[in-house]
């Protein structure tokens, strides 16, 4: 039924956002300020004190494909972990390479058939043109702050400001987002901070406080506190 250029439609907004950690693959980079962040961290919240020694030397990893990461975000939006990594699995085995290009080249059919919807048949199709087309200031971003990027990634269709905070984490290894959108944020810091009681964003940002200027770091063991599995995109 035609290449997928052909299946951009109307701009739809980001649906409510959900954490979907995908399994670790090879290779992967780590931050250089995690034992820096750890110890800051242990010093300054109870909770951390608490759970960093309890989930290990696991660290925040990032596999180093700008693409890709962005890719594996929009997939991975309000499906299960499970469901996530099946279709990401079907989805990457389409292409020849999974770049921008190649992504450009693949039928709608098959997409469909990897387990897309068609709504982010259309967002992955304008991620590879917002690529293709050099709209994105790629080789500028380790020198943008972290509203600057974000900024520029909302303007992909299908990528809202949680989809951007996971890209700022666990691709460019930005040391102090904090995801407020993040279900799995809040429900962990219910969990730690208040015996599971119901948590809103002005809490949260309360808790927060101290986790500054590592709060990326502080989320991620939020994150393993509820799903142990060291995870990125």
């Amino acid at each position: 039924m035609g290449h997928a250029l052909a299946a951009i439609k109307k701009v739809v907004l980001e649906g409510a956002p959900v954490f979907v950690p995908l399994p670790l693959t090879p290779p992967l980079t780590e931050p250089a300020y995690w034992s820096d962040a750890r110890k800051h961290l242990m010093k300054k919240d109870r909770v951390m004190k608490r759970l960093i020694p309890q989930l290990g030397d696991a660290t925040l990893q990032s596999r180093g494909d700008a693409f890709s990461t962005l890719a594996r975000s929009i997939i991975g939006q309000q499906i299960s972990v499970k469901a996530a990594q099946a279709v990401w699995d079907r989805f990457a085995a389409l292409p020849p390479a999974m770049v921008p290009a190649d992504v450009l080249l693949l039928k709608v059919d098959d997409m469909r058939a990897a387990g897309l919807s068609a709504r982010k048949v259309d967002y992955l199709v304008d991620l590879a043109l917002h690529f293709d087309a050099g709209k994105l200031h790629v080789d500028s971003w380790q020198g943008m702050d972290d509203e600057a990027i974000i900024a520029e990634l909302v303007a992909i269709r299908g990528v809202g400001r949680w989809t951007a905070e996971m890209f700022l984490i666990f691709h460019l290894l930005r040391p102090n987002v904090l995801p407020l959108d993040d279900v799995g944020l809040i429900n962990g810091i219910s969990r730690n901070y208040f015996s599971g009681d119901p948590v809103s964003r002005s809490d949260a940002r309360e808790v927060a406080e101290a986790w500054r200027p590592w709060a990326s770091v502080a989320t991620w063991y939020i994150w393993r506190s509820l799903a142990p599995l060291p995870v990125a995109y």
